[in-house]
C-alpha cells in the first residue's frame, strides 16, 4: 500500500515493528536510516539478526519499550508506521498523538474494522486470554475516532483500504501543516 501511495521517505520510524520486517524492507530499498520502537525484547533480538544478516546494522537503531513512553526521545521521520498496534492499546489517543506528532510527511496504519462479529471475536479472545491467566488485551476502537484524530494531527488520508477484518490508511501531512519538533 506504500508503494501505490507513491510514499518517499528517507526516514522511518516503525511502531510495533516486530521482527523488523517493514523497517528492513525500507532500508533494503536503498533508503536512509529506520528506528524501531517494540516491547517485545525476543522480537528485538530478531530484527538485530536480521538487520546484521543483511548489512544494514548501521542504519537501522532499535528501542526496547512503548512507543508513547519513548515518543519525547524518538526522532521525527518522514514516514511513520504503525502496524497491527492501535488495537494492543486501551487509549488510543496517546499512541495516535504520540505517532502522529513524529510523522514529518506520512503516517501509516492499519487497525480492526468497527464492526459487530470483529467486536465479538475480540470478546471472546480476551475472554479466553483471561481465563489462561495471559493480561495481553486486544481493542476495537471506533473507526471514525481514528480518522478524527489523524485529521486533528495534521494528516490527511491519501490510500484508504478497506478488508472485511483490517482498516488500512496512508496519510499525508500537507505543506504548510507539519508539526513542530523543536
Amino acid at each position: 500500500m506504500l508503494n501505490d501511495a507513491q510514499v518517499r521517505a528517507e526516514t522511518h520510524l516503525d511502531v510495533g515493528g516486530g521482527i523488523g520486517v517493514l523497517a528492513h524492507e525500507f532500508l533494503a530499498a536503498g533508503r536512509g536510516t529506520a528506528v524501531e520502537v517494540e516491547v517485545a525484547g525476543a522480537y528485538l533480538e530478531a530484527a538485530r539478526d536480521e538487520a546484521a544478516r543483511r548489512g544494514h546494522s548501521d542504519r537501522l537503531v532499535l528501542r526496547h519499550g512503548d512507543a508513547v513512553d519513548h515518543a519525547p526521545d524518538l526522532p521525527p521521520a518522514d514516514l511513520v508506521t504503525v502496524d497491527r498496534v492501535l488495537c494492543c492499546y486501551p487509549d488510543l489517543q496517546p499512541l495516535l498523538q504520540a505517532t502522529a506528532d513524529k510523522a514529518r510527511r506520512y503516517w501509516a496504519g492499519n487497525f480492526p474494522r468497527d464492526r459487530w462479529f470483529i467486536r465479538l471475536k475480540t470478546r471472546w479472545e480476551n475472554a479466553r486470554r483471561a481465563r489462561a491467566g495471559n493480561q495481553f488485551r486486544t481493542y476495537v476502537h471506533p473507526v471514525p475516532a481514528i480518522y478524527e484524530m489523524l485529521r486533528r494531527a495534521g494528516l490527511t488520508p491519501i490510500r484508504i483500504h478497506r478488508g472485511p477484518f483490517w482498516e488500512s490508511v496512508v496519510c499525508i501531512r500537507q505543506n504548510g501543516s507539519e508539526v513542530s519538533h523543536g
